[in-house]
């Protein structure tokens, strides 16, 4: 009797209904509310976009070596600046010119160079340099043992030009020995000959050589300001070369500015500076398009046209 009752019991239980939920109309209204908020303490906290700069074909004073060498150690240092949260590595073909036509006696003509690139939102323009390469013997007697060492050398340059000052902002030449004990080498042979033979060894050397130079290149570009550019306008949306990649964000408030204008000295012709363009508005980024590129809308002002410069507004 009472499994009975206890079965009818679980039964009543499990047909109980739940409360009806009501619904009740609200005539329309011809207002329309809309809230939108841009946390700009986000932004803060979070990560400024990426400095766009333009690694050049790395230059080689030694013909001899092979083309592997730069090609290697050029790559190499650009997944390492593309490692920080502050750059991005661009390849030169980026740029609208062609970047030979300014190569002549062993470097770039960084400063022709940058004046032709104003427009393409860049930063700063890098050139890197492998100057030389040597290997050294060194023989030391301590007691009954000779103990025998080689030296080897590694000499780079690197410069790197601020586009928008057009002043080079960087040249340092670097000396980087690596002293190896256990590598014989004939007493007799010439650095070049020993290197030809040894073509893997080459490019570890100079790979080695410019990645010494990465926490000095991020530590100048922090001082320069991060800039994009209009690609172009269609109707009300603004299309922008810095995107996802470059670290802008959906919500960003982006600076419209004209660019400056170059002022010389009226009595002896010489350049003083260039004089900061005049801010035309604000763009507000809703969307991204393409592999690193961003659509805006107009947030203020008016007036924008294509290659009109872009800042982070603060």
């Amino acid at each position: 009797m009472c499994l009975f009752l206890g079965c009818a019991g679980n039964q009543i239980k499990s047909t109980e209904k739940s409360p009806v939920e009501t619904t009740t109309e609200v005539p329309a209204t011809s207002l329309k509310r809309q809230i939108k908020d841009i946390d700009f303490k986000a932004r803060l906290e979070d990560k400024n976009p990426k400095k766009r700069v333009i690694i050049l074909p790395f230059i080689d004073a030694g013909a001899d070596r092979p083309e592997t060498v730069r090609l290697k150690s050029r790559e190499a240092f650009m997944d390492s600046l593309n490692k920080s949260d502050e750059l991005l590595a661009l390849d030169s073909s980026q740029l609208k010119v062609d970047v030979s036509k300014y190569y002549s006696n062993g470097e770039y003509d960084l400063n022709r160079l940058a004046k032709d690139s104003q427009n393409a939102g860049v930063s700063a323009l890098l050139e890197g340099k492998i100057i030389d390469l040597r290997v050294k013997k060194q023989a030391d007697t301590i007691g009954l043992v000779r103990s025998l060492k080689t030296t080897f050398e590694a000499v780079v340059r690197m410069r790197l030009m601020n586009i928008r000052s057009g002043k080079e902002v960087f040249n340092t030449v670097k000396t980087v020995t690596i002293e190896d004990e256990s590598t014989r080498v004939a007493e007799r042979v010439s650095s070049d000959l020993f290197f030809a033979k040894n073509p893997e060894l080459v490019t570890i050397l100079i790979k080695d050589a410019f990645l010494d130079f990465t926490p000095q290149v991020e530590d100048v570009l922090n001082v320069i300001t991060w800039e994009g550019r209009i690609a172009a306008l269609k109707g009300e949306k603004i299309y922008l070369n810095v995107g996802r990649i470059s670290g802008v964000q959906i919500g960003d408030i982006l600076k419209v500015v004209e660019d400056g204008s170059e002022v010389y000295d009226p009595e002896i012709g010489y350049h003083i500076g260039k004089v900061s363009g005049n801010t035309k508005g604000t763009i507000e980024v809703v969307s991204y398009f393409g592999q690193d590129g961003a659509v805006g809308v107009i947030h203020s002002g008016a007036g924008f046209k294509e290659n009109d410069r872009v800042e982070l507004y603060h």
